[in-house]
């Protein structure tokens, strides 16, 4: 468990802490799901040192599968590595209901928590959102963890829908993309009995310095090895490290946002030798021009041979 890194939530029975990547859903080139490749890419993390894994999330592209796909997802990245790392499995949709459904999947294929990412595309009230998480968690009997992100769902969660969520049963944590450092701040002073995890590769360092025992890191899907660098440096108490890490990890990560959306990370893994297939349509791979430029920028980051 963590010496200088903060803690886990005193509610978390998993005790989510380090480094969380949020894998990727591996294609072929058709564009039907790749199984074994998406598995293979939870162990590629975890051989890199990561501490649990989240398939399903944004990286993991849940929004272009089917229930059917997301739910054989999440079994065969239990299958793979669910005996070594906690597995927490992205089950959120706009309705409820499709969410609950998403949930008891991910809890009969072994997930050992679930994350629910705020409901999107229709504006909610705190009221309605709250009312959604005491749902799915009244649904299954597992720890489940908010995933706030609200430049993408168009929801965002005030600090008092966050203090009604966290007298949920078990609800145990919050996972946040809003880039919103003083509202993660106090949300993490008003709750230590919740696990916090920063899910901005541009805020792991400073996740770590407000409160956050773990990070949620796309990076990692790429370069575990880096971010559970500067993870194990921070928590060995070399903070001078673990922010030079961190300026790397910013380098990396403007790297990664050259071309289209989200493509940065398959490329990079490409370029390395693994291949995750395409990303599923209307999502694009990077160009060769892109790629190549690319690998050009990680080589010189010391990241490629």
């Amino acid at each position: 468990m963590a010496s200088n890194a903060p803690a886990p939530g005193s509610d978390d029975p998993l005790g989510i802490h380090g480094v969380v990547p949020p894998t990727v859903t591996a294609f072929h080139d058709d564009e039907s799901v790749d199984y074994e490749g998406t598995a293979a890419h939870a162990r590629y993390v975890v051989d890199g040192g990561a501490h649990g894994v989240f398939p399903l999330g944004t990286n993991g592209e849940f929004a272009m599968l089917s229930g059917a796909e997301r739910d054989r997802v999440v079994r065969a990245v239990v299958d793979e590595v669910g005996d070594e790392v906690p597995v927490i499995a992205g089950v959120g949709a706009p309705s409820t209901h499709r969410t609950v459904a998403h949930a008891e999947a991910a809890a009969e294929a072994g997930a050992d928590g679930i994350v629910v990412v705020t409901p999107f595309y229709y504006p909610l009230d705190d009221t309605a959102a709250v009312n959604h998480y005491r749902r799915v968690c009244e649904a299954v009997d597992l720890p489940t963890y908010v995933y706030h992100i609200p430049s993408k769902t168009g929801n965002e969660l005030s600090l008092a829908a966050v203090d009604e969520l966290a007298d949920i049963p078990n609800l145990v944590g919050v996972k946040d993309s809003s880039k919103d450092v003083p509202w993660l701040g106090q949300a993490i002073d008003d709750h230590p009995e919740l696990t916090f995890l920063s899910g901005s590769d541009s805020l792991l360092f400073p996740g770590l310095e407000i409160g956050c025992s773990g990070m949620v890191s796309a990076v990692a899907n790429a370069f575990p090895e880096l971010v559970v660098s500067l993870y194990e440096a921070y928590d060995a108490g070399d903070e001078d490290r673990a922010r030079e890490l961190q300026s790397q990890v910013y380098d990396v990560r403007s790297a990664l946002k050259r071309g289209p959306y989200m493509a940065g990370v398959k490329a990079a893994l490409s370029l390395q030798g693994f291949d995750a297939g395409p990303l599923r349509s209307p999502l694009r791979q990077m160009n060769d021009g892109d790629e190549a430029a690319l690998g050009e920028e990680l080589r010189e980051l010391g990241l490629l041979d």
